[in-house]
Order: C-alpha cells, then sequence, then structure tokens
C-alpha cells in the first residue's frame, strides 16, 4: 500500500492526495465491498487490478461483438424460420445454433456495464445471471454441433430414407437443450459446483480453483459432458460422413469404368458442389471454429484445477472468453457465405449486402434442361 505525504503541505494538499489515489497500485478484488469478498478467490489476489483502460477496450469488442451477433444470428433466426426453401428438418438445427448464440450474446451487455464499474454488478446475483447465459449457450452450441454432424452424416448416407423428419428435428433440438441444463442448474443453484468471478473479475464461470475434491470430480465431469463427449461425437460422425462420400464416389468411378464412360455426372463441376455437399463443408468449418473456440477455455480450467495455476493470468483467462463471444458472431456469416438457398435468400430480403447467388431451383432446373438437350437419347 503507497504511503501518503500529501497531509502537511497546505493549499497542495487535496490535488496532491488526488494524484497520490491514483497512483496507488491496488490488487484485483480492491474495490468489491467486504461482504462480496468470498466471491474472489485467493488466486487473483496476488495480481495487480487491471487499468480502467483494459476494461474500456474490453467494453469496446464486445460492444462491436453485440452488434455482429445481433446483425448475424438475428438475420439466420429471421430467414431461416421465414423462408419456405429453407424450411427443412435440417435446418431447424441451424436456427437453433443460432438462438445458443443469441444468448451467448445476451452476457455481453453485462460485460460492458462490468466493465465500466470496473467491478460485477450484482454481485452473487449478477455472476449467477452471466454464468447461466454463458452455460446454457456453451454446453447447448457444442452438443448442436454434434446433432448437426449427425444430421449432415444421415442426409448424405442415405439421401432416400435417412433423412430426419420435423418431429425427429424437433425431439433432437429437445434433447440439447436438457443437455445444457444439468451443468447450468446445478452451479446456478449451489447443488454442485458454483459461479464465481474470473479473469478480470468482470466475468464469471464455474469455480475451478477451490481446494477441494468435490469441485475437482465437478471439473472432470463438466470437461467430460460439455467438451470431450460433443467433440468425440462430432469426429465420428463426421468420419462416417467422409466415408461415405468417398465410397459413393468409389462407386461412381466403377460404374462409369464398366459403362465406358469418363464421368456419371452430366456437369462434373456442378456435381462436385452439391447442395448437401456444400452444407456438409459449412458444418465442417464450424465444427473447426467450435474446436478453436472452446479448446483454450477447456485446458484453462484444466489448468486450474489440475495444473500449474501461475499460467494462469487475468488477461490470459480473458482471451479463451472473447475467442467464444467471436466465434457465436462468426458462425451465421459462414452459413451466409456457404448455403446457397440462403445467400439466395439474402439477395433478395436484403440486397444492400451485396449478395451475389443465383436461384438453386432454376439453376438445378436450366442445368437439368441442359443436360437433356445435350443428350436427347437419355429418355430413351
Amino acid at each position: 500500500m503507497a504511503t501518503n505525504y500529501t497531509d502537511d503541505i497546505g493549499p497542495m494538499a487535496y490535488p496532491l492526495k488526488m494524484v497520490s489515489q491514483e497512483v496507488v497500485e491496488h490488487m484485483l478484488g480492491w474495490n468489491i465491498p467486504e461482504e462480496h469478498q468470498g466471491l474472489v478467490h485467493e488466486h487473483w489476489r496476488n495480481f495487480p487490478s487491471v487499468s480502467k483502460y483494459a476494461h474500456f477496450v474490453l467494453a469496446l469488442i464486445y460492444t462491436c461483438l453485440i452488434l455482429a451477433s445481433l446483425s448475424g444470428n438475428g438475420i439466420v433466426i429471421w430467414i431461416f424460420s421465414t423462408s419456405k426453401s429453407l424450411r427443412s428438418a435440417s435446418n431447424m438445427f441451424v436456427i437453433n445454433l443460432a438462438v445458443f448464440d443469441m444468448m451467448m450474446m445476451l452476457e455481453m451487455p453485462l460485460l460492458v456495464l462490468n466493465s465500466f464499474y470496473q467491478r460485477l454488478v450484482g454481485y452473487q446475483l449478477g455472476c449467477d445471471i452471466y454464468g447461466v447465459l454463458g452455460s446454457l449457450s456453451g454446453i447447448g452450441g457444442a452438443i448442436t454441433n454434434a446433432v448437426i454432424a449427425y444430421d449432415r452424416y444421415k442426409t448424405i448416407s442415405s439421401p432416400l430414407d435417412g433423412r430426419l423428419n420435423r418431429v425427429q428435428a424437433s425431439l433432437l433440438i429437445l434433447f440439447t437443450w436438457l443437455w445444457a441444463l444439468p451443468f447450468t442448474i446445478l452451479p446456478a443453484f449451489r447443488i454442485w459446483g458454483r459461479f464465481v468471478p474470473e479473469g478480470f473479475l468482470t466475468t464469471c464461470s464455474f469455480d475451478y480453483f477451490t481446494e477441494d475434491q468435490d469441485t475437482k470430480v465437478f471439473v472432470m465431469c463438466i470437461f467430460a459432458w460439455s467438451y470431450c463427449i460433443p467433440m468425440l461425437l462430432i469426429c465420428y460422425f463426421y468420419s462416417k460422413l467422409f466415408g461415405a462420400v468417398r465410397l459413393h464416389e468409389r462407386m461412381l468411378k466403377e460404374q462409369a469404368k464398366k459403362m465406358n464412360v469418363k464421368s456419371l455426372a452430366a456437369n462434373k463441376e456442378d456435381a462436385g458442389k452439391s447442395v448437401e455437399i456444400r452444407i456438409a463443408k459449412v458444418a465442417f468449418t464450424i465444427f473447426f471454429l467450435f474446436v478453436c473456440s472452446w479448446t483454450p477455455y477447456a485446458f484453462v480450467t484444466m489448468t486450474g484445477a489440475f495444473g500449474d495455476r501461475s499460467l494462469l493470468t487475468p488477461v490470459a483467462t480473458m482471451i479463451p472468453a472473447v475467442c467464444a463471444k467471436i466465434v457465436s458472431c462468426i458462425d451465421p456469416w459462414v452459413y451466409a457465405i456457404n448455403h446457397p438457398r440462403y445467400r439466395a435468400e439474402l439477395q433478395k430480403r436484403v440486397p444492400w449486402m451485396g449478395v451475389r447467388e443465383a436461384d438453386p431451383d432454376s439453376v438445378s432446373t436450366s442445368s437439368g434442361a441442359t443436360a437433356q438437350t445435350q443428350n436427347p437419347t437419355a429418355e430413351a
């Protein structure tokens, strides 16, 4: 604690006292009232308080992310839920993922407010609200990625009888919400685990620092539930999907060889860019983003519970949180770039965005007509 030498220097005392208060080096958690000090783990008290300018920069970043998430996920929900050409069972999962991403966006205004106060607003209640939104959206988004991978595998490997209907899709969406509930409710009501501040002490996550067996078991369980199981399911279904695609291509080549033709496709380039394969590529891209966003967070939590905690500085623990928020904003734009029908709808409804996409239905019709013209004996 700095010593104040300005008490006995006459009229200059007050302005110099203000300056001396500015240069006092506080430790993290200094501005949290005594009755709420139990929120802050001793680990964070070893670090000097974060500069107010760092808080303001973080608030600015999150403000930009709020706008990106509102526009991107809002447009996805609007277009996918109101467009006839996109109103399929598979696209219900896209809407569900956008809803989870929007829920993650609801955390961001809380962070902006906390950043200007440089502490948690609402203390334990504010922390619980922040933690519930993060847990529900993060775990729900993870398992929704696994469900999308399953849907893509079923659709592409068995295009005739493997497609999910709307009732099955609705049940799977209900499953994603039920999957996210246990590790949201348990820490929120302190039945098992709890939500505590981390990093700059303006965000909250589940407790991974408390030194007891109960906390360590909780961390291991939530790590497996929210990260390992969705990751294994995603890897399994995508490996099966790509195996099915390779098998289909091999069968086409063998059949073409028997028929003494170069390819069975009327237009090889168009055949390689079918709607289903493009959607699968989109889903795989989102899976890759999921890995990039949640792997750092998984590393932080496991390090906090079982590893070298000196690695977990306030800045180091804030980076994974920011990455997760960024990915929730990128997801809808990945669909905008790669989903042909979605791009066509964007061109119709929001032409000022400058999207250029031909109507897939008209393209497929004209391609079929061209193939028929070029091969007039096809019907025979």
